[in-house]
């Protein structure tokens, strides 16, 4: 049952990025059964001041009241922080597909740490690495606004965290 529900709730798309599901951008953190009719659901937004937390809450508890579950609670875990290597492989693909260059996967083995500073953001068009910055905020503040070089067209840049 708690599979199932942390299934359905995962499958909840991202209102700012609705080509992408909570699990798939890793915001989904998980689910406990409470007892009976009760569920407890963690997220951890992309950032602090991430305004879309409260519409992922208010889809999240739709689709579980949707599925027999008359109490739900949505927390927002802030602690580990999140960062773009949660987000899964069939994430980044769709926001490829999409025509958002995803972001580069941090170094897991050398232990993440700093983003570097010059960073090589392919084209989700043409694929060309030569692209440049337009501006460092584009439609949500975790996305940047590139242009590719090699093919004109312009992109947004989901960026590393």
């Amino acid at each position: 049952m708690e599979e199932e529900l942390l299934r359905l709730a995962g499958a909840v798309p991202d209102p700012e990025l609705p080509m992408v599901s909570l699990a798939e951008l890793g915001v989904m953190r998980g689910l406990r059964l409470l007892g009976p009719g009760r569920v407890e659901v963690e997220l951890t937004p992309t950032y602090t001041g991430c305004p879309a937390v409260e519409t992922m809450a208010t889809d999240i508890e739709r689709v579980l009241h949707d599925h027999g579950v008359p109490e739900v609670a949505v927390r927002t875990v802030l602690s580990p922080p999140w960062t773009t290597d949660a987000i899964s492989a069939e994430g980044r693909r769709k926001l490829a597909e999409s025509g958002i260059a995803p972001p580069a996967p941090l170094d897991a083995a050398a232990g993440g740490g700093p983003v570097p500073v010059a960073l090589a953001v392919r084209c989700p068009h043409c694929g060309s690495t030569e692209t440049e910055l337009l501006s460092r905020f584009s439609s949500t503040a975790c996305k940047a606004l590139r242009r590719c070089a090699a093919c004109g067209e312009p992109f947004d840049h989901f960026k590393e965290l």
